[in-house]
């Protein structure tokens, strides 16, 4: 495909069977079909047959780097959940009917060598007809030896696709190329065989707007020129397009090929090399320092630490040990892993990151969807300005050459290229950015709606604190605070001592502490240990009775709650734990889930982006205030169920906002899917990432900014790209009606504007 009224005609010619839709893209050259059990594969093949171009459905890019043998590409919109059931993904590639339609190094090859021979004979045709000092006797003839080659073999991909898209009732950009290069050559013909362009003697200079004179005049340097700038753009396009998704095909290639599995247990086992698609479920492979695990699991052996930047796009690597879950593609450094796969193949994590990026680049948003209704009658239009220009110079008594040349001016400037790859190349690029910074961009939607937004609703656990319970103060009885404090140094030994037991997380935030602070608590002898679902645990620590739980709970033992306690526990806002013994509480322990490192930062470049930031959290009203208070966020919504979520989201819609909502949980997804935008926390479930329309791979608040600010850049992008193409049509095409455009020049102008979209899309790559 080489234009956007090639997307429009393929579109058009699947569309007209019974209940297909389908999405083609130019950048990508692949088609994204839904279709139903009753149509076949062959026929929606046929279909792109029938509208000029060929098409197969191959393996899917994540099934050939991650080693899952065959299988359809079956995609869709993961955007609010929606099934991808009955979806398909066709490249539509253009195999007739354009040779330059081929987004592949293999494929780019003989358009090089098409554009080095061109250019190579163009040149002296252009210096010859440009320098008149230079145009000996009978240099006419000279130039048609040289220009031949070039409009007939250098020009045969237009030719060939203007050719066979005729004969399928289709007009394109080729045939607007093919039609201007071949009316000048032609007319240059008939000037020096039958005019008096080829007598000896005949000299003319070139210039930027039309020429003719009554003698005759030829145009092989318009014919050449055109044909090879044209080569040249076709071959900066694939190139830049190539650039373009380098960010998914490196992404695909992280997958090792081979992996070491166990095989046999005890004294009997044995490790062996295999393909990846050999690996299964359940099966025990072993990761070495340096190599990358092959496939999601779990930990069964070893430590080591893990580096997961091409997920998270953070360096420091994270430790992991038995019981850990670790993702296929992250590499392994400062030690051996032996671990138990669960996800492999098509169903790693970092395939189905690879499959929303690919759905995203597939889509299109509000203004790609304008252009393309623009571009399908934007050809027969274009013709017919042609043919009226000539009309009209040869009605006002110009020469007949002058009329052809502005009309193939017009023809050659008008071709939508770049209202084409406007949209495409910027999603392309924009995808595979987000994609290496961990934001996933799950299709031009969530770009149209980022681009709205003003209001976003913040949840708080997991999102803006971390999710994990963690030590945060203790108070000893003579009302000192912390856990520096001899008394509540001891305090916490002791409550370390009696929790080590227990699987709780709050025992675990305290033994987590105790260890934290250094302290010497594993020496202290522990037994009668007994756990009182719910209130706490007791038992005798180095010969003495004590207890931890809730403050509650020990007065209802015995232990007697000093006034400093007692005033301390009815101003906190996070979870106590009381510890005593010998009778007395000695100390309360503060538990609580503490800030995201960054979370406050993110709340004020939110605030920059023009958001208005609240808090949707279902934790009570005193911690949640807290939080807001330590993040700067003035409004608060505490104690919301799931269904409060929703609500919310929707009261904020009908009061006209455009609502932005950030979640981790299942109690977040129903809000997500609800909200004008949502975005889904890294480390959250799979029921808030399906829910969403931007996903998060990194999981700390700063790249909730980060995927706004990219959204946005890439819809401003989009949007950029858009106008300066139907801008460069808008005024061009008028220049060269006029008279004020030499055909050749058009030609440069033409390719420059979709080098120009290229080259402003590539610099999301920096976003």
């Amino acid at each position: 495909m080489t234009c956007a009224s090639c997307v429009g005609r393929v579109e058009k010619r699947l569309g007209r069977l019974d209940g297909v839709e389908a999405e083609v893209n130019l950048a990508t050259e692949k088609a994204r079909v839904r279709f139903p059990a009753t149509t076949s594969i062959d026929e929606l093949v046929e279909a792109v047959r029938q509208a000029g171009y060929t098409a197969h459905v191959p393996a899917a890019p994540t099934e050939q780097n991650l080693g899952d043998p065959g299988g359809h590409a079956e995609t869709g919109s993961a955007a609010h959940g929606a099934s991808a059931r009955g979806s398909e993904v066709l490249p539509a590639e253009a195999g007739e009917a354009s040779a330059a339609g081929q987004a592949s190094a293999a494929a780019s090859d003989p358009l090089m060598t098409r554009l080095v021979v061109s250019a190579a004979l163009t040149v002296p045709v252009v210096v010859l007809a440009m320098v008149p000092a230079l145009q000996f006797t009978y240099w006419q003839w000279f130039s048609l030896m040289l220009a031949a080659p070039v409009v007939v073999w250098g020009g045969w991909p237009f030719h060939r696709a203007a050719a066979v898209n005729l004969r399928h009732g289709s007009l394109t950009m080729d045939t607007l190329v093919s039609l201007g290069t071949l009316t000048a050559f032609a007319w240059s013909l008939w000037s020096l065989f039958f005019g008096h362009a080829g007598m000896p003697g005949m000299t003319h200079e070139w210039t930027f707007g039309v020429r003719g004179a009554p003698g005759g005049d030829i145009y092989l340097e318009v014919a050449a020129g055109v044909i090879t700038i044209l080569l040249l753009g076709r071959v900066l396009e694939q190139r830049s397009k190539r650039r373009a998704g380098q960010s998914l095909r490196t992404l695909l290639e992280l997958a090792p090929r081979e992996v070491s599995v166990l095989r046999g247990e005890g004294a009997e086992e044995r490790e062996e090399r295999a393909s990846i698609a050999a690996l299964r479920p359940g099966d025990r492979f072993v990761v070495r320092p340096g190599e990358r695990i092959a496939a999601d699991g779990v930990v069964v052996r070893g430590e080591a630490g893990v580096d997961e930047s091409m997920l998270t796009g953070e360096p420091a690597p994270v430790d992991v040990a038995p019981g850990a879950s670790v993702t296929a593609a992250t590499i392994v450094h400062g030690g051996s892993l032996v671990v138990a796969a669960e996800r492999v193949g098509t169903d790693t994590r970092l395939a189905q990151i690879a499959r929303l990026v690919e759905d995203a680049q597939l889509g299109k948003s509000r203004a790609q969807r304008l252009a393309d209704r623009i571009s399908a009658v934007f050809v027969p239009i274009v013709i017919a300005l042609a043919a009226a220009t000539a009309i009209v110079w040869v009605a006002t008594g110009s020469p007949v050459e002058q009329a052809i040349t502005a009309a193939v001016a017009v023809l050659v400037i008008a071709c939508p290229c770049a209202l084409g790859l406007a949209t495409p190349m910027a999603i392309l690029v924009g995808t595979g950015r987000g994609a290496e910074r961990g934001i996933l961009i799950t299709g031009p939607e969530a770009l149209d709606r980022a681009g709205d937004v003003d209001t976003i609703l913040l949840d708080k656990t997991g999102t803006l604190t971390t999710g994990r319970m963690s030590l945060t103060g203790v108070t000893a009885a003579d009302g000192a605070e912390g856990g520096e404090s001899i008394e509540g140094a001891a305090a916490l030994d002791l409550a370390a001592a009696l929790e080590r037991g227990s699987e709780h997380p709050v025992a675990r935030a305290i033994v987590d502490g105790a260890d934290a602070s250094g302290s010497a608590w594993r020496g202290l002898q522990m037994h009668d240990f007994r756990a009182h679902a719910g209130l706490g645990v007791s038992g005798v620590v180095d010969g003495v009775p004590a207890a931890a739980g809730r403050p509650a709970f020990l007065v209802e033992l015995g232990y007697r709650m000093p006034a400093a306690l007692e005033a301390r526990a009815a101003a906190s806002d996070h979870t106590l734990v009381a510890v005593g013994s010998a009778g007395e509480v000695r100390a309360l322990i503060e538990v609580g889930d503490r800030v995201r490192d960054g979370a406050r930062e993110t709340v004020d470049r939110l605030r920059a982006l023009g958001l208005r930031p609240a808090l949707v959290t279902g934790d009570a009203e005193r911690p949640a205030a807290r939080v807001a208070a330590a993040l700067g966020i003035d409004e608060v919504h505490a104690g919301v169920s799931p269904e409060g979520k929703l609500e919310i989201v929707r009261r904020e819609q009908a009061e006209g906002r455009r609502v932005a909502m950030v979640g981790d949980g299942v109690n977040d997804a129903a809000a997500l899917a609800a909200a004008d935008l949502g975005i889904a926390m890294g480390g959250g479930t799979d029921a808030a990432a399906s829910a969403s329309d931007l996903a998060l791979t990194r999981d700390e608040p700063g790249a909730i900014a980060d995927a706004i600010s990219l959204a946005r850049a890439t819809l401003r992008t989009i949007k950029g790209n858009l106008f300066w193409a139907f801008a460069y049509n808008v005024a061009a095409i008028p220049l060269a009606a006029a008279g004020f455009l030499n055909p050749m020049i058009a030609g440069a102008a033409m390719a420059f504007s979709s080098v120009f979209v290229v080259l402003n899309s590539l610099r999301l790559r920096r976003a």
